[in-house]
């Protein structure tokens, strides 16, 4: 079993998750997923059939393709040689999981799922990553990126740029630190670095606890007047479908206020909704109504059904409406700054690079993450739909179903975007977001301004990072089209 399956299993089962996830009313059938002579081979079979309906990297995997089980005895053998659903998906179903394929995932509880997708998760409110101890590389330091409010950590007074050294006395080690922040309650003791980059250890410490907490990604919207001109300025953490009608507003507020200049903050969004990067970029943009915003490639059996039946599905276009029917708030903008880096991933991307083709994209930070596949939920039921999944079991898959190109066409890059502006983000040196003097935001006023500079870099020591919250979260990273696509008739019909 790969080491990328062993530790994405062992995350995915943390209480990270919803714990209360499950509906007192839903019926499972325990011995769904179980091994023995009286297997029951459901889950499995249905993971085989989802994966061999639509996966996008279907051609790689010799046993999806259509005809190679002439038989559903056949195919059950071949299921049956897998001890769990999660090692057939892993093992025996994705194109070389963690290589080739690293966002696809399974989940055996998806209504845990689709709270996550909607916002909802069970958290202390600290978005935190993890550094490697400067002085020591076996230790660890979790430090804070933003709190949300009316949650544990903003009662207790944590901020961005707070840097702990140990959780409840103990300290945070490469072998420990995933383990000491998974408890419902936990102690964070202080720490600092002082002017040699030494960490010393402070007498101050915060106790925490975790609850169920919806975020809104609409964190912070301003208005700031440079040299004359007005300039928003939005930090969107996360592609929310649930939340774009504050989105919509945040717009309307920069339109009343009639800003010229932009900047997106999505140095922390790791993705989300295809659909609402598209609303977005059209509440940034107006004038490109109808166009195409970005292009879908599937595999080549949906590449030539949709081409043939339905050729508007494989584009997504500028819209003048958010899901929910109203009226996008357009800005009618042809340039727009964003501030995006190594937590940046699909939906941002997405939007970044589906811009990049109509409109001036000045990119400030770094490179992104690289991801550019759009994933759906698959559910076991007739059609993959939703509805009447079958209610012995809680599976879903989320595949990869398509890769994404803008307008002109790019897309594979696996290396993520580049940047036009680079800058790094020092955790010492970190400011209070959206302040003007806030070393990315005041980059990206700076080139507003027409000030240009050498260099954007710190004489402070770059702390290597290690990991970040969310990163055991199923949709980390992600991006996901709400609509299964039709059936195709064929494949293994058996």
């Amino acid at each position: 079993m790969k080491i990328y399956k062993l530790l994405f299993l062992f995350l995915f089962s943390s209480s990270l998750l919803i714990s209360c996830s499950k509906n007192d009313d839903d019926v499972v059938d325990e011995e769904v997923g179980k091994t023995g002579p009286d297997r029951n081979l459901e889950v499995e079979d249905f993971m085989y059939k989802g994966m061999n309906e639509i996966y996008l990297y279907k051609s790689y995997v010799p046993k999806l393709a259509d005809g190679y089980f002439t038989t559903q005895d056949d195919l059950n053998d071949f299921l049956d040689d897998f001890d769990t659903p999660e090692d057939l998906f892993y093992d025996g179903l994705v194109y070389d999981y963690g290589e080739q394929d690293r966002f696809s995932f399974m989940t055996d509880d998806y209504i845990a799922l689709e709270n996550r997708f909607a916002g909802t998760s069970t958290t202390t409110g600290m978005n935190y990553g993890f550094a490697y101890h400067p002085n020591d590389e076996s230790k660890v330091l979790l430090y804070v990126r933003y709190v949300q409010p009316n949650t544990s950590a903003a009662d207790t007074g944590i901020e961005r740029g707070m840097i702990f050294n140990k959780v409840d006395g103990e300290v945070m080690t490469l072998a420990n630190y995933g383990d000491l922040v998974r408890p419902e309650n936990f102690t964070l003791h202080q720490a600092e670095f002082d002017e040699n980059m030494d960490v010393v250890g402070l007498d101050k410490t915060y106790d925490l606890s975790k609850a169920e907490y919806t975020a809104n990604p609409v964190y912070i919207t301003k208005t700031f007047n440079v040299d004359g001109k007005k300039v928003g300025y939005l930090m969107y953490n996360s592609f929310t479908a649930d939340f774009d009608a504050e989105l919509n507003n945040a717009f309307n507020n920069f339109k009343s206020e009639g800003i010229t200049e932009l900047i997106l903050d999505l140095r922390y969004n790791g993705g989300g909704s295809v659909e609402s990067a598209v609303d977005l970029a059209s509440m940034i943009t107006g004038q490109f109504e109808g166009e195409i915003f970005s292009q879908q490639q599937w595999n080549p059996s949906y590449q030539s059904y949709f081409k043939e039946n339905n050729p508007d599905r494989l584009v997504d276009r500028f819209n003048d409406k958010i899901r929910t029917g109203d009226l996008i708030n357009s800005l009618n903008l042809d340039k727009v700054y964003v501030i995006a880096g190594k937590s940046s991933a699909s939906a941002s991307e997405l939007t970044i690079n589906g811009l990049d083709a109509w409109i001036d994209v000045v990119h400030v930070g770094q490179n992104t993450v690289g991801k550019f596949q759009a994933s759906v939920t698959l559910y076991d039921s007739q059609n993959f739909g939703r509805e009447n999944a079958n209610p012995n079991h809680k599976y879903a898959i989320q595949p990869l179903v398509y890769k994404s190109a803008n307008a002109l066409g790019n897309s594979d890059y696996v290396d993520g975007l580049v940047p036009d502006i680079e800058v790094k983000e020092y955790i010492n040196e970190y400011k209070p977001l959206g302040d003007p003097s806030e070393p990315l935001l005041a980059a990206a006023l700076d080139d507003i301004k027409g000030v240009k500079k050498a260099s954007y870099f710190s004489k402070s020591p770059e702390l290597e990072i290690l990991d970040e919250t969310g990163s055991d979260a199923p949709e980390f990273q992600k991006m996901f089209t709400d609509e299964v696509p039709p059936v195709i008739p064929g494949g293994n019909e058996f």
